[in-house]
């Protein structure tokens, strides 16, 4: 939670960016109205004396006018203008587009980067985590991420002195995409067929991209959108539920295809995207392989009915030749792309090694999950909305690896995005994270 400080210091600046643009409009405002910024202006140099604390995440304006009495005072007119003109996601004082160091994230991908998107398209629950108890750690409502609480993306938008990265299906054709969109589907393959009409397939989201990208040549002209454009991280998880379908959907179309042949679909789709991105004019890319899917709670009890509790052993195999077909066709297409640049993360390892040995990385729970019923919390009922009610919630989440049947914990995300960011050439290669920010 923001302190009081930091949260008199954002409705300060936007109360001042409101009155300003009022101005512009011919909108004067009482005395009153300006004895309370007053009052904030002198709160705040008191403040800076004690703290120069940086602004949390997922600042929320509507929130902090209930926190805060002092804003109790200020005209409906000035609260009317607030809410119409500052967006849920930017209200920090970030990075301007116009800055040279300024560099917008674009997110593609499934469920581990899905921000909030399949909130909006017509799914099953299965697809969604818009509902309690996701989202209890840090956002205090279930935002549509199936986490407890932020994402990969969110802690890199926030090592990148980003806002949060907003879902593209939130936003308006008007919206600024000058920090970057989402476009991640909880559920979306590389594969159109991989749970098809349900979620929105990588095809899709690069077709959303495409319409992102006509919008800043709109809004900005050509050489900034491109300038934009050519700067950005595109960062893209992509894989698992092509693999997830095969053993969930029991489909004999799936399963026809040899081990090796099947990997090549999945890797030439992605590769295909990579290269329309590249298009545009991205040149840098950030990829997560595949995680150790058949070993998660879901697939020990679920997807292995001969052997249920053991991993998934069929499972793992088309997962370790996915992530190594990824590292081949990425030392390709820097070979073949001129200024391709690229971080990829080994997350197969990362997760494998902190559900294998929680306590060397600060969790006491490795194999089962937070959230769920049966063995493992493996069924996948967290929340009592899908097909089965009933559910265990754990007591301390931060102690677990696994949030759900599926899907890490917001602390085991965390230390994944920091590794991503900073980490050596052992966990993500050729550059980290932090080294395509910085490069120009």
């Amino acid at each position: 939670m923001a302190s009081k400080s930091s949260r008199r210091k954002l409705i300060l600046s936007e109360v001042e960016a409101t009155l300003e643009i009022s101005k512009a409009l011919g909108i004067d405002f009482e005395g009153k109205d300006k004895e309370v910024i007053s009052k904030l202006k002198e709160l705040e140099a008191n403040d800076m004396k004690k703290e120069n604390q940086t602004t949390k995440l997922n600042c929320i304006f509507t929130d902090q006018m209930e926190n805060f009495n002092l804003m109790k005072n200020i005209s409906v007119l000035v609260v009317l203008a607030l809410l119409i003109l500052i967006p849920k996601y930017s209200c920090h004082a970030h990075r301007r587009p116009s800055d040279d160091n300024h560099v917008a994230l674009f997110i593609f991908g499934d469920s581990i980067f899905d921000v909030g998107n399949n909130n909006n398209i017509n799914t099953t629950i299965f697809f969604q985590a818009n509902f309690w108890p996701y989202g209890e750690t840090t956002f205090n409502y279930p935002t549509g991420r199936c986490c407890d609480g932020r994402l990969i993306p969110d802690f890199i938008a926030e090592y990148a002195k980003l806002p949060l990265i907003p879902p593209y299906m939130q936003l308006s054709n008007n919206h600024q995409f000058t920090n970057g969109v989402n476009f991640a589907s909880g559920g979306a393959g590389a594969l159109v067929e991989t749970f098809k009409g349900l979620v929105i397939d990588l095809k899709t989201q690069v077709a959303n991209f495409k319409k992102v990208e006509k919008s800043l040549m709109k809004q900005l002209g050509d050489k900034e959108a491109k300038k934009i454009l050519s700067r950005a991280i595109y960062l893209i998880s992509i894989g698992s539920n092509d693999y997830f379908t095969i053993f969930a959907t029991n489909s004999s179309v799936f399963k026809s295809y040899p081990r090796e042949e099947y990997v090549e679909m999945v890797i030439g789709n992605l590769t295909q995207v990579v290269q329309e991105i590249y298009e545009t004019g991205g040149r840098k890319f950030g990829f997560v392989g595949v995680g150790p899917l058949g070993c998660v709670p879901f697939a020990r009890v679920m997807l292995n009915q001969e052997n249920s509790g053991e991993c998934l052993e069929e499972l793992t195999t088309r997962v370790k030749l996915h992530n190594i077909a990824l590292s081949k066709v990425l030392q390709k297409l820097e070979s073949q792309l001129e200024g391709f640049l690229y971080s990829n993360f080994d997350l197969y390892t990362s997760w494998g090694e902190r559900m294998d040995n929680p306590s060397k990385y600060g969790f006491k729970e490795g194999k089962s999950a937070c959230c769920g019923s049966g063995p493992y919390r493996g069924i996948n009922s967290c929340g009592g909305m899908r097909r089965v009610k009933e559910y265990e919630l754990c007591n301390n989440v931060s102690e677990y690896v696994l949030f759900d049947t599926t899907h890490p914990t917001e602390r085991a995300y965390q230390q994944f995005a920091s590794l991503m960011w900073n980490g050596t050439p052992s966990t993500v290669w050729p550059y980290n994270l932090e080294v395509l920010f910085e490069h120009k």
